[in-house]
């Protein structure tokens, strides 16, 4: 069974488990704190960052946005980018858009001060004005969500795609912390509805963190 070397809460780890759930692929998971890689996660990425999937003949892929497209065609059932060649352009920017922007400015903050910093091996307390200005900037991030979800099927068209992984990933990630109102945004809630209702969504909503629990509703399919 292919091995994929992951952190829990790290957006990139998480779109690669959903992409290869949707594909019915399943993985053996093999946990890392990327700010502090093993030797084996290092043999594999000089970087140290994850993903980083080994397949069973040990070919191993790093580099998040290869990762996606090398599964796409290694896997090309279904497609999770389909389409006309503009289509597919449109989802590339909207993966783009959760990977830089997104990250940048909500995940990155929100996932360093409140867990990287915790599990460090000098612990420190969270920065809270990197916080409250990340809590700031994912309102706007979440009424883009909800305009792309009011305009489309979904939020690159008429079909699910890598854009919705992205987009969940990284959402989901702040889920589990608990840091998202959804009574404030009801149109990108039901979009986070539709696709966290999904099988493979599964994958996801049993996750754990040592010493951090999951928000209440992070594993409720009627939040």
């Amino acid at each position: 069974m292919p091995r994929l070397y992951q952190f829990t809460l790290d957006p990139y780890s998480r779109r690669t488990r959903l992409q290869l759930s949707e594909k019915s692929q399943a993985c053996q998971l093999v946990d890392e704190r990327p700010w502090l890689p093993s030797p084996a996660l290092l043999d594999l990425n000089p970087s140290g960052l994850v993903p980083v999937l080994v397949e069973d003949s040990g070919l191993a892929i790093c580099g998040s946005e290869a990762l996606s497209e090398y599964i796409e065609e290694a896997y090309p059932t279904p497609s999770l980018l389909p389409g006309t060649a503009y289509q597919r352009a449109e989802i590339r920017r909207l993966v783009a858009w959760f990977d830089v922007k997104f990250y940048t400015e909500v995940s990155e903050p929100l996932l360093t001060e409140k867990v990287v910093k915790r599990f460090m091996p000098t612990a420190s307390a969270p920065d809270m004005g990197r916080v409250r200005l990340a809590l700031q900037r994912l309102k706007p991030h979440l009424d883009y969500v909800a305009w792309l979800a009011e305009e489309r099927s979904w939020l690159a068209g008429e079909d699910l795609s890598l854009a919705d992984l992205a987009a969940a990933a990284h959402i989901s990630a702040i889920d589990y912390l608990g840091d998202i109102n959804w009574s404030e945004n009801l149109v990108a809630k039901s979009w986070y509805q539709r696709i966290k209702s999904r099988p493979a969504f599964r994958v996801l909503l049993s996750d754990t963190v040592p010493a951090m629990s999951a928000s209440p509703s992070y594993a409720d399919l009627d939040f």
